[in-house]
This record gives C-alpha cells, structure tokens and sequence, in this order.
C-alpha cells in the first residue's frame, strides 16, 4: 500500500477533521457538510465570464483556469468541499483519443470504438503511461487548489468505466446506450477488454488527483442506470472497482484529534451513479466510502437496503432549486430528516446543478443546511 506525502492535506491536518472527510469515515460531524455536483461551472456568471474567451477542455488542462473555477464556488457559497474541474473524458483527451465537446451535444469521438480491433488499437495507441506523462497540468491544477483551499477538503474526481466505455462506442451520447450494451453481450471478451482499459486510464487520473492533494474522490457514472443489476455486477462492477484500487491503495496516518486516536485511513472514495435507485447494493459492493444516492430513492429507504452501514450523499431534488424558499426549505428538512438513518450523512443534489440555477439559491441553502 502506497502512502500519501507528509505535505498532503490530510497528513499533515489540515483536512482529515474536516466534517466533509469525518462523515466519508462514518463519522457525524456537529455541522452536515454540504457541497453540490456541478457546483463549479454554467450557474456562475463568474464561470461563464472565463468560458467566453476559453473552450472547455482547454480550459480543464489550463492550471490556472482549472483551479480559479474549482474555486469560485468555494468562495460564493461557503461549501465544505471544493470537486476539481474537469470532465469524464479529460484522461481520454490527454491519453491521445480525439474526442471533443460539442456544445448542445456533449462528447463527440471522431472514431468510435466497436469491434474487438478497435479495442486492441486503443490500448496499445492510447496507454495509461501516455496519460501519465500528460497529466502534469492536472496536477498543477491540484496543487495551486489545495494551496488555496485551506482546511476545506478537494474532491478528485473522474467517470467510471461503463460511461467512459457508453460515449466511446456509441460516438457521443445516446438515449439508450443499445450499442454499448449489445456489445457488452454479444462480444463478452471484447467488452471487458474495453472496459478494463477506461478503468485504468480513470484510476490513473484519481491517483494523480490524490497524490498531488486531493483528500477524497468521486467516481461519477452517468449512464450506469441503463443496466440491470445483473449486467451491472457481471459486466460492469470489476472495472469499477478496479478504478477505485488506484486510490483505495493510498493509505495516511491520521493525527490525533480530541475523541479520535491516531489510526491509518485510506482517501474516501464516493461513488455516484444516475438512475441507480435498483443498483444501491450493487455500487455499495464495488467497495466505497459513500454511495451517492439521486433523488428518486429516499435516503432512509437508501439506508434501509444497504444494512444502515454505508454513509449517503444526496439527494435533494435539483427541481426544487426553482421552487419557492418555503418549499425548498421543507424538502430540505424531509431529506436531512430521512439522512439520520444513515451512519452519516453528506448534504447534496441528487444530480448536478441545472445551468438556469440562481446562485443565491445555492447559497442560501449551505446557510439552511449549516443552521439546522
């Protein structure tokens, strides 16, 4: 097991007490932490100020830029947690595979991967060394963050292998992922080979997050919903884990801390996965810290199917971001009163920020949430 530098934020203290990595650890912290997926990007004036002079993937390699836009929700809203810019398909774009964001559209590849020959040329074209060699923006960006971050924890963050693997070989999005998931069994051997080589390019860009000061990470899968449980734990799972043994190999010691005794910890790891409400036990057995819960499901129910032992993050429904303060603060209670079941609790949407989101919305809530 590899370990973190003494310079690291949660070596040397700076961030292993804070409530964000207390709750990842199980703990209740005496103030819920609360941070939002997508928190940084489109709802900003400030962000869509940088986006009018920068594409978006220049933007996520530039240091600078990756770092001011992590930051400015940080300092709007008062979160617990910064979640560092970036997009899913980063490693891929740096590992070499021509990908682009097309606006209104998402990711676009210029050549599809769906045949076994495709698969072999990838993973001898675009290897996890190339990514490691191109990834020192990434870590700059990472550093010049936690520099500024203080006692507030960074998020890692990457896409999990089915989503990574869905965009490839249907060449961009898709509704129903028929392509991805055809292959998946009518080319077993094939698929997993795909599979495993997104999972180490995804793992590789964590690792390179957490080294460089990250002290959590969250695995996003945008389209694991599309599955059945049965696909998802025989197809799907072992290269998630897989992903997440890039991190769940780092282990630090934490200082001692008053009711705490100094132990080893390894960086928390979240995964999140959209329309997963029938996969809870499926993602949970993938080996993570928190499982991230969308709104669909209530976070009691969420608990009471996982044995009440796994830590949640959720769920607020990003609807209500436009609804009148009375009725976002009730949803607010419902879901901080149904989270208590859980060991602990991390106060978040049950997906991403809408793009149309008043940013005082945003900041209010933090303050609801922090008062309650």
């Amino acid at each position: 097991m590899n370990s973190l530098p003494a310079s690291h934020p949660l070596v040397d203290g700076r961030t292993s007490d804070a409530p964000l990595i207390r709750a990842l650890h199980g703990h209740r912290p005496e103030r819920i932490p609360v941070w939002f997926m997508r928190q940084a990007g489109r709802s900003l004036p400030e962000y869509r100020s940088i986006r009018a002079d920068h594409r978006m993937l220049d933007a996520c390699v530039n240091p600078e830029l990756a770092s001011e836009i992590t930051l400015q929700p940080v300092r709007r809203h008062g979160v617990d947690a910064a979640v560092f810019f970036s997009d899913i398909v980063v490693p891929l774009k740096l590992a070499g595979v021509d990908v682009d964001l097309v606006a209104g559209r998402g990711p676009v590849f210029a050549d599809p991967v769906r045949s076994a020959a495709d698969v072999r040329r990838c993973r001898a074209e675009f290897t996890a060394d190339r990514l490691r060699a191109a990834l020192d923006p990434v870590r700059d960006a990472v550093r010049l963050t936690v520099a500024q971050l203080g006692g507030t924890p960074l998020i890692g963050f990457a896409g999990a292998p089915f989503t990574l693997a869905a965009y490839l070989v249907e060449g961009g999005p898709s509704r129903d992922h028929l392509r991805a998931r055809t292959l998946m069994h009518a080319d077993p051997e094939t698929w997993r080979e795909l599979l495993d080589w997104a999972a180490e390019l995804s793992g590789v860009f964590l690792e390179a997050q957490v080294e460089a000061g990250a002290s959590a990470v969250q695995l996003f899968d945008s389209w694991a919903g599309s599955l059945s449980a049965a696909d998802y734990r025989a197809h799907v799972a072992p290269a998630s884990r897989r992903t997440l043994d890039a991190v769940r190999d780092i282990a630090y010691r934490h200082p001692l801390r008053d009711g705490y005794a100094a132990c080893e910890e390894t960086v928390p790891a979240i995964h999140f996965a959209v329309g997963s409400g029938h996969l809870l036990e499926e993602l949970a057995a993938v080996g993570v810290s928190a499982i991230g819960v969308d709104w669909r499901t209530p976070l009691d129910e969420a608990s009471r199917r996982l044995g009440d032992t796994v830590p949640l993050q959720g769920n607020l429904d990003p609807a209500y971001l436009g609804a009148p303060p009375e009725r976002l603060a009730a949803h607010l209670d419902d879901v901080l009163r149904r989270g208590t079941r859980a060991p602990a609790h991390v106060l978040n949407l049950g997906h991403g920020v809408p793009p149309e989101t008043d940013p005082d919305v945003l900041t209010r809530l933090v303050e609801l949430a922090h008062a309650r």
